[in-house]
């Protein structure tokens, strides 16, 4: 007796398991939101710290939160971290127009 392919699974149905796929949720992906804070943290530290390459991360930052956000949310938050970030990187440099250091 020849079995075809149907009649070999029949045994074994519980060894199927369709694949569903996960609902993507614009709450599951807190990478935006982390580097919108990290953005935030690194402009502060840049604008009063005078330290340029904590502006320059603030600017890396930003991009990275505004490039993984959803274009559902409201963008205003990611807009206003991004001037923040600018607004470091330009006060940094207007007062001291020397090149950056590395500080290794």
């Amino acid at each position: 007796m020849d079995l075809t392919p149907n009649d070999e699974l029949k045994g074994r149905n519980y060894a199927i398991v369709r694949y569903k796929p996960k609902a993507a949720n614009a709450s599951d992906d807190p990478v935006p939101d982390y580097m919108n804070l990290l953005a935030m943290i690194f402009s502060m530290c840049g604008l009063m710290l005078k330290i340029k390459w904590c502006a320059w991360c603030a600017v890396f930052c930003s991009l990275i939160s505004f490039a993984n956000s959803r274009s559902s949310e409201d963008s205003r938050q990611v807009l206003s971290s991004f001037m923040l970030s600018v607004s470091a990187v330009v006060m940094t440099y207007l007062q001291n127009p020397a090149p950056m250091v590395t500080p290794w």
